[in-house]
């Protein structure tokens, strides 16, 4: 039984938004890292998210997080997420001068 959950375009840039912050934050090997590593886990994962949503919440915008537990519940969001760290940490190191 194929699977097609297909994402909005919103969701998309949601995710690539989600992204440009760990790149920015120069945290895209960690989350790479522990992307692959909890992939397979994606629902219990973004349970774990719901769990300390309230507590989260207090620093970041509540409904764009929640909406971001919700995708990262499906493996392939997950996939994507990582595709697109990788691919903004790939454009990055191509805009930096070059020695």
């Amino acid at each position: 039984m194929a699977e097609s959950i297909s994402i909005t375009q919103s969701d998309k840039q949601l995710i690539s938004n989600l992204a440009g912050k760990i790149v920015r934050h120069g945290m895209a090997v960690p989350a790479i890292f522990f992307l692959e590593m909890v992939k397979y886990m994606s629902f219990i994962g973004s349970q774990l998210m719901v769990f300390f949503g309230p507590v989260i919440t207090v620093f970041v915008q509540s409904e764009s997080y929640y909406k971001i537990t919700h995708l990262l519940e499906e493996r392939q969001n997950v996939e994507f997420l990582m595709l697109e760290i990788e691919r903004i940490e790939s454009d990055n190191k191509k805009k930096e001068p070059k020695e």
